[in-house]
């Protein structure tokens, strides 16, 4: 941005709403989340599906329709650099969420397992290679709905 463009009179909030996934399928990636366990939205149609979730909505959307709308290429799925994570309240629970993953037709990544970084953590990729982290980190507390706190 150069300097004699206006900058915006207030900062961007500080949050993420809502978490679009481009899939092949949205039927069988709706399917798939539905078997983890995760409640749809009457909102929800054949063309996308959004699923409730602790503060952020995650929707699940055509990969080329998605890179058509963002008007980016649409590349071959594939490591995007980015991951999407659960934190639990223990390592158990991170064993439990990751078997149950697996049953509902996840590919185990990486087992879960003790960390570098003193917790414990595994990986799964959905039907479409989305990774998402299964953790637990003993330096991060949970609130009462399981997200994330702070200092």
């Amino acid at each position: 941005m150069s300097t004699s463009e206006p900058q915006p009179s207030f900062p961007l909030p500080s949050r993420i709403t809502l978490v679009t996934l481009g899939v092949a399928d949205v039927a069988v990636s709706t399917q798939f989340y539905e078997r983890l366990g995760w409640t749809k939205s009457s909102v929800s149609n054949d063309n996308i599906t959004f699923f409730h979730s602790a503060g952020t909505v995650l929707a699940i959307f055509g990969r080329a329709a998605l890179a058509e709308d963002a008007q980016a290429e649409c590349t071959s799925p594939g490591f995007s650099g980015i991951t999407l994570a659960q934190n639990f309240s223990s390592e158990a629970e991170v064993d439990a969420a990751f078997r149950h993953a697996i049953l509902s037709g996840a590919k185990a990544m990486k087992q879960p397992q003790k960390v570098f970084w003193g917790g414990f953590s595994g990986y799964f990729a959905d039907p479409d290679g989305h990774l998402w982290e299964l953790a637990y980190n003993p330096y991060a507390e949970l609130d009462l709905s399981g997200n994330m706190v702070l200092p």
